[in-house]
């Protein structure tokens, strides 16, 4: 460690740290609720007063939503922009009797902060807050930073493109960063270098006009639930693939430099099996699993409706069902044409006497990032210095729809940082987020921003 690490180490406090971080923790910014919209404003204000008081230009800004939160400190005459991006809305809490300890309550237990919103995202989102701070307590930023904290992103940010696009000139940057996901595994600092993308639909079956008794009808009307399950074994072949024409065609194929870096990876299917309760990790045929998490498009369904869902029995053939189905896509597939495929198909897949719909719910566009981009390799160095060991380069599975609004309508590389772990369990009871990560996500944000002054 040099003495300019020491030095800066050295700085942080501890226990302010947590103790902020625990305040913000207490409010329950959650965006789907519109009774939380007093606490949204609260949450808001909160970070604007943080970064006002650390010499920022800090403002909050309405949109048609939730309000976002903009900071600027641009005391670093030709160096470059770093726009840091995070969300301050956090997920419902329910199922609240599933909670160990009051989720709005942040608890210390086993080296981890249990409480809705300590990984996803206010921990992470607080920890560049705070490493910008742990510069200042040693002088100056030795970047300009601008600072984007919203409010909407567990909604789907339906505000956050028109504001971009509204303040394109004024959010300006060279590079933006975000840490709203989770690192390869503990011990494992992580650069993010691509995204897969997303296209969500619903599908609807109509049989009949009502509801019919079984035994009356059972053998001649159409039945919807059964044509659904007919229409859902249907979007897949026995290797895995699916089986929508056109699916597969663009799709970017790994690398064998990927394949190569991914199998050196601490990965066990084993293991990871028995992580989620499972005998087994079905997939695509020919891909190992961390290909088929990060590299590979996928169709699942995600819920499913039809018929009496109640205690006992009730014979009846339902007039409707329907599911909920997603799509994760690679680099090479964009979300409007798959979209556009699934209504196209699935129709076709109809049994005599139902009529199907595809309804287009949302989507979000790949990304991927070049490993030799400079601002990578910068955010190696940071997590070298942090973790005594190169950062390993990984995809990961998820969507962050934004991040290619983000390089579209700004014009900037995105780098992704993350601080937190799998094993927080964001969006679910008793989400946490390890003390050490969050003080080593604090020390790497400070570091990042020296790093990118070289």
């Amino acid at each position: 460690m040099t003495q300019a690490q020491t030095d800066l180490a050295a700085l942080h406090d501890r226990a302010q740290a947590e103790q902020e971080l625990f305040d913000l923790l207490r409010i329950p910014s959650v965006s789907a609720d519109p009774a939380h919209a007093p606490d949204m404003a609260r949450a808001a204000e909160f970070l604007r007063a943080k970064l006002q008081g650390l010499g920022f230009t800090a403002r909050v800004d309405p949109t048609a939503g939730h309000p976002l939160v903009y900071a600027e400190r641009l005391a670093a005459p030709g160096q470059p922009t770093v726009l840091i991006y995070g969300h301050y809305d956090v997920q419902p809490e329910a199922p609240l009797e599933e909670w160990e300890t009051p989720p709005f309550e942040p608890t210390v237990r086993d080296g981890r902060i249990y409480a809705r919103g300590a990984t996803d995202d206010k921990g992470q989102a607080y920890a560049h807050v705070r490493g910008a701070e742990l510069l200042l307590r040693a002088g100056e930023l030795p970047v300009n930073v601008k600072f984007l904290l919203e409010g909407e992103e567990e909604v789907g940010s339906p505000n956050l493109e028109a504001y971009l696009q509204e303040h394109a000139s004024e959010l300006k940057a060279d590079v933006i960063v975000i840490s709203d996901g989770s690192r390869f595994a503990p011990d494992v600092p992580t650069v993010t270098y691509g995204l897969r993308g997303l296209s969500y639909v619903e599908i609807h079956v109509q049989g009949a006009s009502r509801d019919l008794h079984s035994g009356s009808y059972g053998g001649a009307a159409p039945n919807p639930i059964n044509a659904l399950a007919e229409i859902i074994a249907g979007l897949k072949d026995d290797q895995g693939r699916v089986t929508i024409p056109g699916f597969y065609d663009g799709v970017e194929e790994l690398t064998q430099e990927e394949r190569e870096m991914w199998a050196r990876l601490p990965h066990s299917d084993e293991e990871f099996a028995a992580s989620i309760g499972v005998p087994a990790l079905p997939g695509e045929a020919g891909y190992a699993t961390l290909e088929r998490l990060w590299a590979r498009p996928t169709l699942d369904v995600n819920g499913i409706w039809g018929g009496y869902q109640g205690e006992g029995s009730k014979t009846v053939i339902a007039a409707k069902a329907g599911a909920k189905v997603s799509m994760r896509l690679v680099p090479g597939q964009d979300p409007e044409r798959i979209t556009r495929l699934v209504q196209d198909y699935v129709p076709t897949l109809a049994p005599e006497g139902t009529k199907v719909e595809v309804r287009g719910l949302h989507g979000g566009q790949p990304v991927k990032v070049d490993l030799d981009n400079p601002y990578v390799q910068a955010a190696d160095r940071a997590l070298t210095r942090v973790y005594g060991k190169p950062a390993a380069f990984a995809r990961t599975g998820g969507s962050i729809p934004i991040v290619a609004a983000f390089r579209t309508l700004l014009g900037a590389p995105v780098l992704l940082v993350d601080f937190g772990l799998n094993e927080d369990a964001p969006h679910s009871p008793n989400e946490s987020f390890a003390v050490e990560d969050y003080h080593n996500g604090i020390l790497t944000s400070a570091y990042l921003l020296q790093e990118l002054a070289k």
